[in-house]
């Protein structure tokens, strides 16, 4: 008896902590009128110039759509680099981190620019196996950081657009 009327309280709870949320003025991101409605659809991307950069405008074309007549253009700049992180005695590396960096810029169709900035990370991958199994978890790494870079553009992105003016005053 008691453990039923405990769920039922932690629902009214709940229920009582989501209409304080919406009462601040709280809105979803991807909304309808979120900051994410802004972009989706209607942001140029630039043209892929290597494997990973393909990935990344994949990736971000899943995230913000095909722009057909975009209103905003994303400029993009990504690098990889790779150094050793174990090393045996014979100076052999046996596992390799992959650090990447994505510089981005954001502007509008009359060229102003709306956000600027870049986002970092870094993945690794083992070195142990046979060639074959190093190159394919060399190229999984990279899609993986690619896949991470992605994310977090997207998510500096929609932080920093300002919502869509409402009707409601």
């Amino acid at each position: 008896m008691w453990l039923s009327d405990r769920r039922n309280a932690l629902k009214l709870l709940a229920g009582l902590g989501l209409a304080g949320v919406s009462a601040c003025g709280f809105s979803p991101v991807y909304a309808p009128v979120g900051p994410a409605s802004r972009l989706y659809g209607r942001t140029a991307l630039p043209e892929p110039n290597s494997e990973e950069s393909y990935q990344l405008i994949r990736e971000l074309e899943g995230r913000l759509g095909r722009a057909s007549s975009p209103d905003f253009a994303l400029d993009l700049a990504l690098r990889l680099s790779e150094s050793r992180l174990a090393v045996t005695v014979e100076n052999t590396a046996t596992r390799i981190r992959v650090s990447g960096r994505l510089t981005y810029t954001l502007r509008d169709a009359m060229d102003r620019e709306l956000a600027k900035g870049e986002v970092t990370n870094f993945t690794g991958y083992s070195a142990t196996g046979s060639t074959v199994a190093t190159q394919a978890a060399k190229a999984d790494a990279r899609a993986r950081l690619v896949v991470i870079l992605s994310d977090l553009l997207i998510t500096r992105l929609v932080a920093e657009m300002p919502p869509v003016p409402s009707a409601r005053t």
